[in-house]
């Protein structure tokens, strides 16, 4: 099955486990983010007791998740079924992360991404005049 890896970087690849466990996230996340909303949040919210993992980890485990994506897909794998995934194959690692939903205005965008403490996954662009605006995060930050 050829793979889709990663654009623009030089690391190497994320060892074969987790790209392995990348792979079952994002054969689980194309079909699940078309379930209703609360389903997924619930669901995700389980997750709220595991311990966030370091910042490189969380990386290499999107890396993974991009890396898995097969080239001969001709369906949508987008921000939603990515970070979605990314966050699956987190717990399947045990390890939790933030899935966020957002939004910003003029044109109306949404766009969906992993945060943890001191990363964020997905988020590559910053627009000071047209930021991003985290509508749903889950599972809470425990502060909240």
């Amino acid at each position: 099955m050829p793979l889709m890896a990663e654009r623009g970087t030089t690391e190497p690849p994320p060892p074969l486990l987790v790209r392995a466990l990348a792979a079952v996230a994002l054969a689980v996340a194309v079909p699940a983010h078309r379930l209703p909303l609360r389903w997924l949040v619930r669901t995700i919210q389980a997750l709220v007791r595991l311990p966030e993992p370091d910042a490189h980890f969380a990386r290499q485990v999107h890396r993974a998740v991009l890396a898995v994506r097969p080239a001969w897909w001709g369906g949508r794998l987008a921000c939603m079924e990515v970070s979605l995934a990314t966050v699956i194959a987190l717990g399947l690692c045990g390890r939790r992360a933030h899935w966020v939903l957002g939004a910003r205005a003029l044109p109306n965008e949404a766009h969906a991404w992993v945060q943890g403490q001191n990363y964020v996954l997905g988020l590559e662009e910053n627009d000071p005049v047209r930021p991003w605006t985290a509508v749903l995060i889950t599972p809470p930050h425990p502060h909240e």
